[in-house]
């Protein structure tokens, strides 16, 4: 990578750049992370270089340090049509180094963005950027991807999943790659079955015009979860190069479906109604500003997978997510057989142990039985638990750091991202045909009460 390099921002003005991929780039810099940066915001708002400015001041602020008076010294902002090709290619022009072209933009305008790109001569070293999720199902990702490829080399194009860049996420691999302990109980000879969730007690928090057209299925299942889930249990790989972890994750991916089969009896939704979470009123996300209720869109989506390898085969594995919970959740967890046997007067305790992987807060628990107070026969749950070690960065700028320095390790494939449209379309489907029924919750529950928990 070049040692200095032009960072165009398409979507300058919009809500990503501004709550997320601005503050991770301040915390780059700031750590001294990152080339000399030249940054271009774009955008169609009628704004001056001031107001750009303003933008990075307050969103970058202290953690850019001492780099920030360079920064807001190079800083421009451009308006501009991110679907034009002549506004394109004259934004293209105004680059002084290399230019790295981040598309902050909802996916429909990023689609138009990479047709309009066809028609310009894009500049010696160009690298582009994109924001999940990548398509709308597996027929329109392979078409984007066909339209990258003949637009920039494969190793020039980052799919971005900031869910990669979640220490905890890339643990995932240390910790069973170094770990003894882990990797000898991560199969199916003594795990019963997986959960991977991520439920919030965010809202919709005026995300409309993104999330109604996307749902929980897309924005969180699709987009990250199955990533996650491909990082649990592909088979360890023999490096942390982009080749070889691209390669052990989409080969578990392609061994990933539905479970039995049935988008139907394997999935389940539903979406909040009014009520109060964390003592803060929730309307009824169909009475929510710019929702359209006849879209049905759910804001809670489980759906239970199979992988089929020799490691897991027949092990359920359950991916859940879901917004306006009283109950946040973000892990994975390995739910442990029973022993084989228990010696005749042990008492065993209520419930199965497990292995749990929490996202956030980042932390590490397994479930051991030992003997209890009083009665030495009965057993009592315990854990040992662990906390991970926070990273320097967040996860966008983890994700920005490795996109500058050209690593595509932790960043989305493109058979990948196709792969897991290929999992998901088939529940889609059965959704869009109402052949699985859309139930409601009271936001601040744990979901809907005809639901069991999870299997």
């Amino acid at each position: 990578m070049p040692s200095d390099r032009t960072l165009i921002i398409l979507g300058a003005t919009g809500d990503l750049a501004e709550r997320l991929l601005l503050p991770g780039l301040g915390s780059l810099v700031g750590l001294s992370r990152a080339p000399r940066l030249e940054l271009i915001g774009a955008g169609g708002s009628d704004w001056s270089d001031d107001d750009w400015r303003d933008r990075l001041r307050s969103a970058m602020g202290e953690s850019a340090g001492d780099a920030l008076p360079g920064i807001l010294d190079r800083a421009r902002y451009v308006r501009t049509d991110a679907t034009d090709a002549d506004a394109l290619r004259t934004l293209l022009a105004a680059a002084t180094h290399p230019p790295l072209v981040y598309l902050a933009l909802p996916p429909a305008i990023a689609l138009d963005t990479v047709a309009a790109l066809e028609a310009v001569e894009l500049p010696e070293g160009t690298v582009l950027a994109l924001e999940k999720p990548f398509g709308t199902d597996r027929e329109s990702a392979a078409a984007l991807n066909a339209r990258l490829a003949a637009l920039l080399p494969e190793d020039r194009v980052f799919r971005i999943d900031h869910f990669l860049g979640l220490s905890t996420v890339a643990n995932l691999i240390g910790l069973r790659a170094a770990n003894r302990l882990i990797e000898a109980v991560w199969s199916r000879e003594s795990i019963e079955r997986i959960e991977i969730v991520f439920d919030e007690s965010l809202s919709l928090e005026g995300r409309a015009g993104y999330y109604d057209a996307a749902g929980a299925l897309v924005d969180m299942i699709q987009s990250h979860l199955l990533l996650v889930l491909a990082l649990a249990t592909m088979e360890l790989p023999s490096s942390l190069d982009a080749d070889d972890l691209h390669g052990a994750m989409l080969q578990v991916l392609h061994a990933t479906r539905v479970h039995g089969d049935d988008p139907v009896a394997a999935s389940r939704r539903a979406r909040y109604t009014a009520g109060d979470v964390a003592g803060a009123s929730v309307p009824d996300y169909a009475a929510e500003e710019g929702v359209d209720a006849a879209r049905e869109t759910e804001t809670l989506a489980e759906l239970r997978v199979e992988v089929a390898t020799p490691r897991w085969a027949g092990v359920p594995i359950v991916l859940r997510s879901g917004k306006a919970l009283g109950a946040p959740a973000t892990h994975v967890r390995a739910v442990l057989r029973p022993p084989a046997h228990l010696p005749r007067g042990l008492a065993p305790a209520a419930g199965a142990p497990a292995i749990t992987i929490d996202l956030a807060p980042e932390r590490l628990g397994i479930d051991l039985d030992i003997n209890g107070a009083g009665d030495p026969s009965d057993l009592d749950r315990v854990a040992l638990t662990a906390e991970f070690a926070p990273g320097d960065l967040d996860a966008y700028g983890e994700v920005l750091g490795d996109v500058l320095a050209g690593d595509p390790a932790f960043t989305v494939a493109g058979d990948i991202a196709e792969e897991c449209w290929r999992i998901v379309d088939p529940v889609l489907a059965a959704w869009r045909a109402n052949s699985v029924p859309l139930d409601e919750y009271e936001a601040g529950s744990s979901g809907p009460a005809s639901w069991a928990p999870l299997p």
